[in-house]
C-alpha cells in the first residue's frame, strides 16, 4: 500500500518520512491552512530531495491556470484538487491531478470511480481534521484507485488492510503541533501501514 505524508513545512519532517519509507509528500498552497508552505519555500525543500519520492501540491478554489502556474514555480509533479471541479477542469491540465472526493455520503465515493482519487471525509475546512469515514461504506466497492485519507493514526491504519485500498494520506494524525511532524508517529504509521 502506497502511503503519502501529507501538510510537508520543512526538510527535517520531508526527509524523515523518505527514510521511513514514505511513497509521497503532499504540500499544502492554500493559504488559509496551518499547513500552509509558500511555493518558493516548497521548492527549497523538493530540490534536496532524492528522486523516485512524488511531490504533490495541494489547491483549494484555483483555476487551472494558477494551479499549472504553481505546480511549475514549487516543482512538485502532481496537482491534488481539493475542491469540486468537473471532468473538463481535471483533463485541462498539464500535468497529472488526483481528485479528491469529499464524502457525505457513501455514494459519494463512487465519483470519478475510473480515476485515481483521494476520498476524505467531507470537512469545511479542507482536509487535515481528523475526521474520519465510516468504513463499512467500503464495503463491496472496488478501493484499488482510492487513497484513503481522514482520522487515519498509527494505530488505526491497521483497519483498513481488508479493503484493499491502493493507498493512504495522512497529515494531523502523524503531528506533534500542526505544521510539523511527529517523528516517532511517522515512522509507527508508515511501518504499520506498510505491514498491511
Amino acid at each position: 500500500m502506497k502511503i503519502k505524508i501529507c501538510g510537508i513545512t520543512n526538510l527535517e519532517d520531508a526527509l524523515h518520512a523518505i527514510e521511513c519509507g514514505v511513497d509521497a509528500l503532499g504540500f499544502v498552497f492554500y493559504e488559509q491552512s496551518p499547513r500552509y508552505i509558500t511555493p518558493k519555500d516548497a521548492r527549497q525543500i523538493i530540490a534536496q530531495l532524492p528522486p523516485f519520492v512524488e511531490c504533490v501540491g495541494l489547491f483549494v478554489n484555483e483555476s487551472v491556470e494558477v494551479i499549472d502556474a504553481l505546480c511549475v514555480q514549487s516543482g512538485v509533479a502532481r496537482a491534488q484538487i481539493h475542491f469540486d471541479v468537473d471532468e473538463i477542469f481535471l483533463d485541462a491540465f498539464k500535468r497529472p491531478t488526483l481528485p479528491v472526493v469529499r464524502v457525505k455520503t457513501p455514494e459519494d465515493i463512487l465519483q470519478y470511480s475510473y480515476r485515481y482519487r483521494l476520498v476524505d471525509a467531507y470537512s469545511e475546512a479542507y482536509g487535515g481534521t481528523g475526521e474520519r469515514l465510516n468504513l463499512d461504506w467500503f464495503k463491496g466497492v472496488d478501493c484499488s484507485k482510492i487513497i484513503l485519507a481522514g482520522g487515519l493514526t498509527p494505530e488505526n491504519v491497521g483497519q483498513v488492510k481488508s479493503y484493499g485500498f491502493y493507498g493512504v494520506d495522512v497529515s494531523s494524525g502523524v503531528e506533534s503541533v500542526k505544521g510539523k511532524k511527529d517523528s516517532l508517529k511517522v515512522k509507527q504509521f508508515i511501518a504499520h501501514a506498510k505491514s498491511l
